[in-house]
């Protein structure tokens, strides 16, 4: 009845696709091979993953640094630095089982988890610094702990979407992503 129901512009809905060649961010070379599907339960894993490293240089930080009396700041600085070096020292058991030279693997380590140890420290330690008392507490003091297990929850909850944007932009673990394949 209506002339305008079956309105369709020739050449249907692909007639633009000439035009999106030149989009940013588009890589097609034939030999890059495309970027894993970023899934929400990958990005998980690989928060999961970057998470247990720290959380092991984290407690480990805060265990020494309030056993040695450490200043806040300090035990702050120590617990970052080792979940630095066990976040990275993850990412590279995995990589290295895979055959990778120790060069390249920590090549990609850095490249994996760098970013996402980076957001988790500054959020986990903002949450135990924010917290009252928190710092303070001493490791017998159930505050202590809940604010750390609490701070971890906040980091991975705020750093798994981080990871999926990574991963789908061919970055982060994505790039461990290929070692595994096939292993």
């Amino acid at each position: 009845m209506d002339p305008h129901h079956h309105h369709h512009e020739p050449g249907g809905p692909d007639a633009a696709a000439p035009g999106h060649g030149h989009a940013p961010g588009h890589d097609h070379s034939p030999g890059h091979g495309h970027a894993p599907a970023a899934t929400w339960a990958m990005a998980a894993q690989a928060t999961l993953h970057c998470l247990t490293g720290c959380a092991i240089g984290e407690v480990l930080g805060m265990v020494v640094g309030t056993w040695l009396g450490l200043a806040n700041l300090a035990t702050v600085v120590l617990s970052v630095a080792l979940a630095f070096v066990f976040g990275y020292a993850l990412t590279m058991r995995g990589v290295l089982r895979a055959g990778v030279g120790l060069r390249a693997a920590l090549k990609v380590a850095l490249a994996a988890d760098t970013v996402s140890i980076a957001i988790m420290e500054v959020l986990d330690n903002a949450v135990m610094l924010v917290v009252p008392g928190a710092m303070d507490a001493g490791l017998g003091n159930a505050l202590f702990w809940t604010s750390l297990a609490g701070s971890l929850a906040v980091a991975f909850v705020l750093t798994t979407p981080v990871n999926k944007w990574l991963i789908g932009r061919g970055k982060g673990h994505a790039v461990v992503h290929q070692y595994h394949q096939g292993h």
